[in-house]
């Protein structure tokens, strides 16, 4: 899928750039799968708001997915492909053998009406889930499980994926997206290929407007605000900071670690930063 460019019969046409959404079969989502989805706006159960600079946007439905694949033995065919407004992924709409209809994430390269498994057998090709075990070494997967059974955690966003790099034991050793190798159980399941709609990372917001229509709302730097409302702010005249970058409560912003001490961290082989 690639991205198209307006004629700038406004200053913000200029430079917007959007999905051209070629690979977009159907425009409607199917209405068995589809539920409410009630906005947060960044606030939790008591109205604090916990994450900054969210409210607004366009309503939406929540398209369900199906993330664990569990369906085993019964192909099913790829009727459509969608876009989803809650991912930066396209979905797909599969038919079963047995007449149940599910969304997955849409894999690069599927094809309509063509047939695919989820399977400990199937094929290596682009669509097929199966688990690690069964998957040869360099492939390139996504919708990869943390645990066996709890459904695709793993390289979910569009244009992302996994590398496998060795088996050793009950264990492999997959590269993620951020570089990243860790050790997965054999029996997590995975998808086989790249997530689609890779041009999603090019696609250019150009105008604040746009921005607001996905629920981001705007974000102040610390020094144009007042001493009392952030520690870089104040100073006559205009100021750099005097300090390294921080959050309006004293914490370092970048490069501070803020990892800490996980039981998950002996399954870290490589981390994703070099020490």
């Amino acid at each position: 899928m690639g991205t198209k460019k307006y004629k700038p019969y406004t200053p913000s046409r200029r430079y917007i750039t959007v999905n051209a959404f070629d690979e977009i079969t159907k425009s409607t989502p199917e209405r068995n799968l589809i539920t409410k989805l009630n906005r947060k706006s960044g606030h939790n159960n008591t109205g604090q708001i916990t994450i900054r600079h969210k409210g607004g946007g366009h309503k939406r439905r929540y398209r369900i997915i199906d993330f664990k694949r569990n369906k085993e033995g019964v192909p099913f065919k790829i009727k459509s492909i969608e876009y989803d407004p809650n991912r930066s992924a396209n979905i797909a709409l599969c038919l079963y053998k047995d007449g149940e209809k599910r969304y997955i994430i849409a894999t690069k390269g599927l094809q309509i009406d063509e047939t695919y498994y989820n399977t400990s057998n199937a094929e290596i090709k682009p669509g097929n889930c199966l688990p690690l075990k069964n998957i040869p070494l360099g492939t390139y997967i996504h919708s990869v499980e943390f645990q066996p059974e709890k459904g695709a955690q793993i390289a979910r966003a569009a244009g992302t994926y996994c590398q496998i790099m060795a088996k050793e034991g009950n264990y492999a050793h997959v590269k993620l997206p951020s570089g990243e190798v860790r050790l997965f159980l054999q029996n997590c399941r995975a998808t086989i290929g790249t997530v689609g709609n890779v041009d999603h990372k090019n696609v250019v917001i150009g105008k604040a407007g746009r921005s607001r229509h996905m629920g981001i709302r705007p974000s102040v730097r610390g020094v144009a605000m007042n001493p009392h409302d952030h520690p870089m702010g104040g100073g006559e005249g205009k100021s750099s900071g005097g300090r390294h970058p921080c959050t309006p409560w004293g914490k370092p912003t970048k490069g501070l670690r803020t990892r800490k001490k996980k039981a998950s961290d002996k399954f870290i082989v490589r981390r994703r930063y070099a020490k």
